[in-house]
């Protein structure tokens, strides 16, 4: 018999599959890439940030941090500023036009999620959003990345 890691390694590797659209499926109903939707939920909770936290954060090369960020800057949904705490670094934060496409993506995927939680109760769907926060927590820990929560 299978241990119980096993199952939620598969459910978890499940889950990964289960996006809603692809990036290039999400560019043509113009919705965020994955990649700038969590991006930008990151300095939406943390607030300003560079680019060297940034890639921290994610554990991203600053190569990578470079090249999704300036997209992000192109698309008008981010802004260099001086540091609000003084700092040597230019940070990042986000525009009102990308408050406002992150808060309409954030929105669009509670829609989706409210579709499959259809025939789920309340109850239920709350013991599920805390077992993944209990999930991600321990991942976090383990990792030692921890990602800020309001």
């Amino acid at each position: 018999m299978d241990k119980p890691s096993h199952l939620v390694e598969f459910e978890h590797m499940v889950l990964g599959r289960h996006q809603f659209g692809s990036d290039k499926r999400r560019r043509q109903l113009d919705r965020l890439e994955r990649s700038t939707y969590i991006i930008l939920s990151r300095i939406q909770v943390q607030g300003p940030m560079s680019i060297g936290q940034i890639s921290e954060a994610f554990q991203l090369d600053t190569s990578t941090v470079n090249r999704q960020t300036a997209h992000a800057m192109r698309a008008g949904l981010l802004e260099r500023i001086a540091d609000p705490e003084g700092g040597m670094a230019r940070k990042f934060r986000l525009t009102e036009e990308g408050e406002r496409r992150l808060d309409a993506e954030r929105a669009q995927h509670v829609t989706e999620l409210d579709r499959v939680f259809e025939d789920w109760s309340a109850e239920d769907v709350e013991h599920f959003a805390h077992y993944l926060q209990r999930f991600n927590t321990s991942i976090e820990r383990l990792s030692g990345q921890p990602w800020p929560r309001d």
